[in-house]
């Protein structure tokens, strides 16, 4: 009776490897790992073209960046990028969204279509010329990433109104200023773009704050979770593709 409880363990095993090993192998050597199943908890799953959410238009503007030239909209026209509010001398989350974003930078060093526009929230210490050291230090390379400062009123209004991130000075928080650590994500045409959750809501904005979480989904600074760092590889690898 035991040797044919083994023969048929044997049997199901052999069965399981000409059906499973085959697509793991497959797997592995198309680089396609992160498709596993664990990705497909709290609206972390892959997601395609028609699964993303369009929010509205991003809000429109002209800035200064870090090399003294006026940017618009106009310049992400056909770009894919991501939207962030920091400043840089923030003591608490600003360096944990800047280095996610060189993390987003490096993933797609090859896709001269990505883009990123980081908008100060203190522009009265952050010249062009704070931003280009800051840029320097972070070991930016991508011609597209933006480093934006202006008017603090102006630049206020584009993420409360605009894009409704919410941005403000605070005496009382570390730093003087208190933010979101939440990326917005744009397409080609302009349009905040977004997954979402398992109960069928758009998530709207990203988390930035984590990437240690390895099923991508992460806390963001109001104490909600959202789908971060891995899930905007997915996403913007399929706005890439539209």
């Amino acid at each position: 009776m035991k040797n044919k409880s083994y023969i048929g363990i044997s049997f199901i095993i052999l069965i399981f490897g000409i059906i499973f090993i085959p697509r793991i192998v497959s797997r592995i050597s198309e680089d396609d790992v992160t498709r596993i199943d664990r990705l497909n908890v709290k609206g972390a799953k892959e997601t395609s073209s028609d699964l993303l959410v369009e929010i509205g238009n991003a809000p429109q503007f002209s800035l200064t960046n870090q090399d003294g030239k006026t940017i618009t909209n106009s310049d992400f026209e056909g770009k894919v990028y991501l939207v962030e509010f920091f400043f840089s001398t923030c003591p608490t989350i600003c360096p944990v969204m800047n280095q996610n974003m060189v993390e987003l930078q490096n993933h797609f060093s090859n896709e001269s279509n990505f883009g990123i526009a980081s908008f100060t929230i203190n522009p009265d210490y952050d010249t062009p010329e704070v931003l280009k050291a800051h840029a320097q230090h972070l070991g930016v390379n991508n011609p597209n990433w933006h480093f934006l400062t202006g008017d603090k009123k102006y630049i206020y209004d584009i993420a409360n109104k605009g894009f409704t991130i919410f941005v403000g000075e605070n005496k009382e928080m570390e730093g003087g200023f208190e933010h979101s650590g939440l990326f917005a994500l744009i397409d080609k045409k302009g349009k905040i773009r977004c997954r979402k959750d398992n109960s069928g809501n758009p998530i709207v904005y990203y988390s930035g704050l984590n990437y240690s979480d390895p099923e991508g989904f992460e806390e963001d600074f109001s104490g909600q979770y959202k789908p971060g760092i891995q899930a905007l590889k997915q996403d913007i690898k399929v706005l890439l593709n539209e």
